[in-house]
């Protein structure tokens, strides 16, 4: 019989070992410099790639599918600190929109398309269905219906008779048999 394992363990020692050396042959992706969201007719960016010049942190334009330029589109101010700037535009109409961002120091921050659907119209139900007055009665079974005083004086005689059957029944086992 052969005992494979140490072939089997010395395979997995080189794959192991020439694991970091794939991985770092793989390019890193640079994450983009701006990040967009809409919120219904709203879209915003946020940066933190720009640097304060002179006051200004940078610009962002807003571009619809027919503009070609940065200066074509909708311009506004960054505005916020070191660590995050951002920019919103209000008012926009349902469509696909390019954002570019341009820091004060003339880099491009990054440039991102974002579309933005029509906002869901609010649906009617319809008329509202009558509640329950009493609701569901916790502790009584859940019984909304409430049943008179003979109903449950009834119910109650049942039971001691059946208590008292019961009763009789067991008392009468316990004797001894007599002929």
């Amino acid at each position: 019989m052969r005992n494979s394992s140490p072939v089997l363990r010395s395979g997995l020692t080189v794959a192991v070992a020439a694991l970091p050396l794939a991985l770092a042959a793989v390019p890193a992706v640079a994450a983009p410099g701006i990040s967009v969201s809409t919120t219904g007719s709203t879209v915003s960016v946020t940066t933190s790639s720009c640097t304060q010049i002179n006051g200004s942190w940078g610009t962002a334009s807003l571009l619809t599918s027919s503009q070609g330029s940065f200066a074509q589109g909708r311009q506004v101010t960054l505005s916020g600190t070191s660590t995050s700037q951002s920019a919103a535009w209000s008012s926009v109409s349902p469509g696909t929109y390019t954002v570019i961002v341009v820091c004060s120091d003339g880099t491009t921050a990054g440039t991102q398309s974002v579309v933005v659907s029509t906002a869901p119209s609010p649906s009617r139900s319809a008329s509202p269905s009558a509640s329950p007055s009493r609701g569901v009665m916790g502790g009584v079974g859940g019984s909304t219906t409430d049943y008179g005083t003979v109903t449950l004086v009834a119910g109650g005689t049942l039971v001691g008779a059946g208590l008292l059957g019961t009763a009789w029944y067991l008392r009468r086992r316990n004797r001894p048999y007599r002929l």
